[in-house]
């Protein structure tokens, strides 16, 4: 098929590199589909990585026509991005008569939305979560603002119109599946469930090189053998309890006095500091590096065990944590939370860790309590479900299916 590919999200931040362009890049080698992908890029981060995209796009049927994402002032420059987006598809639909149109998330899914309707191109809704809800949920649009009230409302209605009209939806989890069938109207919509994959090829402890990780330990200074340490790895953000880790690690560290708390981050360290020191916890008990996504295997590798703490909201149901099917295929066990999309239900599964049912010191004192036991899970059975529920191999697949079926009518 020629595929329009609508992301509002740039291919030059990490969650493009991730969770957009490994994808097409199978699709197109392995099932000779043609993209055209329009993304819209944070200048500060197109002036450093656009080159490496286009090193990663070149060798594929896959143009890229990046547009740069304005922020000032609030609404009306994300208005000016729809406008620029929607001009740009027609421009490009007149010179290259696409077939379908995959919009990643709400705001692309606008313009899919209007030219289904005006040029009858199949559109793909790959929705990645309930975007509105999200917003409010974190506490980026005040439901007591007429402005933001009124926004919500919008795109909670565009919401029902995308699900009703899109050719096909892609929903991150089952739990966000089953919620959205058990609306009003809604029990026919075809979804296929497709979670934040991972190349296991890539997160695998068959690919780490001996020297490189001794030499990680030397840098980073990690030299007890018999101290535990504890990773989290990606950015805090809205949705990341620091708060909660950090109680979670004053616990563990009654029982493993000498243990250490490793962050994988952009986030600056003193924003750990900070949140440590207002809790007693002392720098010396922290290791925080900053990574290039190539180098995160090799850090992970270095941790006995991984948190992470979701703040539990409706819209989480639809949340599909991409650092989850990553540790799980390097084999390092999971400490996090239930409610949130399916990654309690992938934790039982695939036996994969201890989940926590609320953020209290009797559940952190349960996981300690375990910790042992946590060492010792095999770690075989954690890269098994990574590889049978977070394969990129397989939501390849999977998405390859939705576009046949597209092209079939359905």
């Amino acid at each position: 098929m020629n595929v329009l590919y609508l992301s509002y999200d740039g291919m030059t931040d990490p969650l493009g590199q991730a969770q957009v362009i490994p994808y097409l890049q199978k699709l197109s080698s392995k099932h000779g589909h043609t993209y055209t992908l329009i993304s819209f890029e944070k200048k500060e981060r197109y002036d450093l990585h656009s080159e490496k995209v286009k090193a990663l796009l070149e060798p594929y049927n896959i143009t890229w026509k990046p547009e740069f994402y304005t922020k000032k002032p609030p609404v009306l420059s994300t208005l000016f991005d729809i406008y620029v987006m929607h001009k740009q598809s027609i421009l490009y639909h007149k010179k290259r008569k696409f077939d379908l149109i995959h919009a990643r998330s709400y705001i692309s899914s606008l313009i899919a939305l209007t030219l289904k309707k005006s040029l009858k191109i199949p559109f793909l809704f790959d929705m990645r979560g309930f975007w509105a809800d999200e917003r409010v949920d974190g506490g980026l649009w005040k439901l007591d603002s007429p402005i933001f009230s009124r926004i919500y409302k919008y795109f909670k209605n565009k919401e029902k119109e995308y699900l009703q009209n899109a050719n096909y939806v892609i929903s991150l989890t089952h739990n966000a599946e089953n919620e959205i069938h058990s609306w009003d109207g809604m029990q026919n919509v075809p979804i296929q469930v497709i979670p934040c994959c991972v190349n296991t090829s890539q997160f695998s402890v068959d690919k780490l090189d001996e020297n490189t990780v001794n030499s990680y330990k030397s840098k980073l200074g990690i030299t007890d053998s018999n101290s535990p340490i504890i990773s989290y790895v990606g950015s805090l953000g809205t949705w990341y309890m620091l708060d909660e880790m950090l109680d979670f690690f004053i616990v563990f560290q009654k029982k493993y006095s000498n243990a250490k708390f490793l962050f994988i981050t952009p986030d600056a360290p003193e924003l750990i500091y900070s949140a440590a020191s207002k809790k007693g916890i002392a720098k010396e008990n922290f290791i925080i590096t900053s990574a290039q996504r190539e180098e995160v295997p090799t850090l992970v590798s270095l941790c006995d065990a991984s948190i992470f703490f979701i703040k539990q909201a409706f819209s989480k149901k639809a949340s599909s944590p991409t650092k989850q099917g990553e540790l799980m295929s390097m084999g390092v066990p999971l400490i996090c939370n239930a409610g949130v999309g399916d990654t309690d239900f992938v934790v039982k599964k695939y036996e994969a860790g201890m989940v926590i049912e609320n953020f209290t010191q009797e559940a952190y004192q349960k996981v300690v309590d375990n910790f042992d036991n946590i060492l010792k899970m095999d770690k075989s059975k954690l890269v098994f479900g990574a590889n049978d529920f977070y394969s990129l191999e397989k939501g390849v697949e999977k998405y390859a299916s939705v576009y046949k079926k597209i092209s079939e009518g359905n």
